[in-house]
Parts: structure tokens; sequence; C-alpha cells
């Protein structure tokens, strides 16, 4: 006989489904922004993540400092990482063809991650310092990916108001609606496109940071990332900020309903033939293009 799916059952997974979702939604926001604003495929996004797990997860082994409180280090260090980046190696495919940014990039992934697996081995790691759940009801909230939701809606709501109400984040927005227009107005795009990449890093750090906390981590964990990423860039819209807000959440609700009613193996690939189905029935994404 099969299990009987209750209303706490859903409950449960719809719960966990945002808790993850949020996350989602942290990380490809970085993503998109590299999209909307530089037009280049960063398949180099998931590693930066896994540097900012690994930040955390040393700052905490080594020095007992508070996960969440190493978001004030790797986010920094993260965001350094990518203006060096851009300045060093990514100016040079902003106007070429979009799979020369996809080779540069994936080059930079395999180079990082091979480092990482030199530096710190390929063991899996943990960052032990929040377990066990909160009870409301039939419903349990896990500590950790509760608090890891707190912070990444915290930070994406910063992140928005940055765009939408400082001159620097207006700038950025006009970048990624025209270019050309931008230089017209006096806007330095050569400076936009570097501080974009480096937010974007540290978006991306935030979120392996919060990562760390929930799951074990090792130097391929970045794969996995990039591609659920992409995957809520296009189901929200492509360089469309508040899409991958969208996106994230919808993401997350997918694959934890999925899984209350299929195998592990089946949920899996429901999230892709969501895409799909988003892809044939509009190609733009649920929300458009770019904002």
């Amino acid at each position: 006989m099969g299990v009987t799916i209750t209303p706490a059952m859903v409950g449960q997974v719809v719960v966990s489904g945002l808790l993850a979702g949020a996350l989602y939604s942290l990380v490809a926001l970085g993503l998109a922004l590299i999209f909307g604003v530089m037009r280049v495929i960063n398949v180099a996004h998931g590693t930066l993540l896994m540097l900012g797990a690994y930040t955390t997860f040393w700052w905490f082994q080594l020095l007992g400092v508070n996960p969440y409180l190493s978001l004030l280090v790797s986010m920094p260090l993260m965001f350094l990482l990518g203006v060096l980046l851009q300045r060093t190696l990514m100016t040079r495919v902003v106007d070429a063809p979009e799979l020369s940014s996809l080779l540069l990039t994936f080059g930079i992934s395999i180079s990082l991650v091979n480092l990482a697996q030199l530096a710190w081995t390929s063991d899996l790691r943990s960052v032990e310092f929040l377990t066990g759940s909160y009870l409301l009801g039939p419903v349990a909230f896990s500590k950790a990916r509760l608090v890891g939701f707190a912070f990444a809606l915290g930070i994406t709501v910063l992140a928005f108001l940055f765009l939408g109400r400082t001159k620097l984040g207006k700038a950025i927005r006009a970048t990624a609606q025209s270019r050309e227009v931008a230089m017209v107005c006096g806007i330095n795009v050569g400076r936009i496109h570097l501080l974009t990449f480096g937010v974007a890093s540290a978006l991306a750090a935030a979120g392996g940071s919060l990562v760390s906390v929930i799951v074990a981590i090792q130097p391929e964990m970045g794969q996995v990332w990039t591609f659920k990423s992409f995957l809520v860039i296009v189901l929200g819209g492509a360089g469309n900020y508040p899409g991958a807000l969208l996106g994230g959440l919808l993401l997350g609700l997918v694959e934890q309903l999925s899984s209350l009613f299929l195998t592990t193996q089946v949920s899996e690939a429901i999230a892709y033939l969501l895409l799909v189905v988003v892809l044939l029935i509009r190609p733009t994404g649920l929300l458009g293009g770019r904002t």
C-alpha cells in the first residue's frame, strides 16, 4: 500500500521548499546580475559559492567564528576575487560571442576546483553549528534552514534596495537596459562591469556561507548550484531580478513537492521538465526579460 499523503506532510514540504527557494534566489540573483549587465554566461558562479562555503568552514574550524558572522568575511573576500577576475580575465570576453565567456568561465571553474582539491582534498566537511528543529504544530522548521532563509531573504532584499534606490544600483540597471545609452549619460560602463561581477561574487559567497551550515561541503559542490541558478533565471526571466526571486521559490517548491509524490530520482528530473515546459510556453521566462 502507498503512503497516505496528509495535509501536515504537504505543509512540511511547502515550508521546506520555501526555505530552500530563498537560497536558490539569493545565489541566482548574482548570476542574473552578471548576465543582465554584461551578457556573460558565468559557469564559475557556483565555484565562487564553494569558496564562500570553505571560507566559513575554516573560520569556524580554526577560529571558532560564528558561521553567520563569517558572512562579513566571505562576502568581501569573494567581492575582491570577483573584481580581480573581472579586471584580468572577464573584461576580455564582455563583447565576445557568448561561447567565449562560457569557455573562459568553465576554465576558471575547473582551475579553482582543482586548487581547492589540492589545498583541502575532496573529503566532505561540515559546519556543525546549528542542529535540530523548531516545531510549530505538526510542521518542523530546521533551525539551520530557517536562519539561512532569514539571512538569504534579508540579503536579497538589501540587494533589491541597492539596485532600486541607490545611484550606483540605478547605474547598474541602466547599463543592463542599454550599455550605449548608459555611456551617453556619462556612466562609466567598465566600472559598472567591475562592480557588478564583484557584487555577484559576494552574493554567491553569501549563499555558500549559509549552505555550509546546512549540508556537507566539498570542492565540486558548486556545479549543482550553477545548474540550479541557470534554471532559476530561465524560469524567472534572463536578467530579470524579481524573476530570480520568483524562480528560486518556485524551484524550491517544485523540488520538495515532487519528492513527496515521486521517487528521489524522478523528482530531480521534474525541475528540469519544468524548465522545458516554461521554455516552450514562455521562452522569456515567467516575468519576461531584463528589468
